[in-house]
């Protein structure tokens, strides 16, 4: 049994948090859901009282994770996963400290299906950007971000964390920095490096307006200072709730990273209709979209009913002029 005060358990994320960030990693998500733990150790009935400041680790944790009925295994799973890791970093000085199994929340994998944008979701998203008005998002930055997203498949915090030094418009290719372990180059056409051209124009009187030059992101709000993935996303979702794409509240619907789906299947789509091979060209893809291996880009022929339908008919000619063969 591993009995434990709320002071150590606050000085144990402490310590934990400055681990994490020594190694390089931000932790926000986990520090959030830390102090989850750490409001629910101080607020809630029964768990921690001035007669009894001591509290059971193991129970604790386990009535913290059950706190909510009929929750989805895989945020439970998150929630475990950011609480273990406290718990074995307790261990460094308490060797005999509890740390929870697993099998508390057996289900990893999310069962999420990405929303694929149609063409003309995407044309309305644009034409709504281009119309925005905000204190600090300013219509072209998000007309611009939104291009981005949509032609190259980007990640939505590849993206947003785009500095000038990374666009090289002479080749018309984006410099992506160490993003899921690789870095890689990722070209774009000739269209959009007019577009990203025009923003930049806008994008230095916007900065000399707000006496703020010295940052080197490419996307800033109207005062200047670096757009971050926060904000960006926000405002992405208020373009998405104000179209009716999504709902006024919750966290149904798309999302701003399913611009990344949306590109995949387009251009899978497209490739399709084009005759090409499309198993050939899924490495080429795979690579493009900074995909670990082609298996993480392989699920994208699934996406749609208009991608099954297209893969089933190109499987149905296959074997047709197979047997034509024999």
């Amino acid at each position: 049994m591993t009995l434990v005060t709320l002071d150590e358990l606050t000085l144990d994320l402490v310590d934990f948090l400055e681990f994490k960030r020594a190694l390089g990693y931000p932790y926000k998500r986990g520090e959030a859901t830390l102090q989850s733990f750490l409001h629910f150790v101080e607020n809630e009935p029964g768990q921690h009282s001035p007669k009894q400041p001591k509290i059971e680790l193991e129970s604790t944790i386990q009535a913290w994770l059950s706190r909510i009925e009929g929750r989805k295994a895989v945020t439970v799973a998150t929630d475990l996963g950011a609480v273990r890791q406290l718990c074995l970093f307790r261990r460094r000085r308490d060797p005999d400290s509890f740390v929870p199994e697993h099998a508390l929340a057996p289900q990893t994998e999310s069962v999420y299906f990405p929303y694929i944008f149609s063409h003309e979701e995407i044309r309305q998203l644009l034409a709504a950007a281009r119309r925005h008005q905000g204190r600090n998002i300013w219509a072209e930055m998000l007309h611009t971000l939104l291009l981005i997203l949509y032609c190259t498949g980007l990640r939505f915090g590849e993206a947003v964390r785009l500095s000038l030094s990374d666009v090289d418009l002479n080749l018309a290719r984006f410099y992506i920095r160490e993003s899921k372990g690789r870095t890689r180059f990722v070209p774009f056409g000739a269209d959009l490096a007019q577009k990203i051209n025009a923003y930049l124009v806008e994008r230095t009187r916007i900065a000399i307006a707000a006496e703020y030059t010295e940052t080197d992101a490419l996307f800033i709000r109207r005062n200047g200072s670096p757009l971050t993935i926060c904000t960006a996303s926000h405002a992405v979702r208020r373009l998405l709730r104000k179209l009716g794409l999504k709902p006024a509240q919750g966290r149904t619907g798309p999302r701003p990273y399913d611009f990344r789906h949306a590109y995949a299947v387009h251009r899978l789509t497209d490739w399709y209709h084009q005759g090409v091979d499309v198993h050939a060209r899924l490495p080429w893809l795979s690579a493009y979209m900074g995909h670990v291996n082609v298996l993480g880009t392989e699920v994208y022929l699934h996406a749609t009913p208009e991608l099954l339908q297209l893969a089933s008919a190109r499987f149905e000619e296959r074997v047709k002029c197979s047997g034509a063969d024999r």
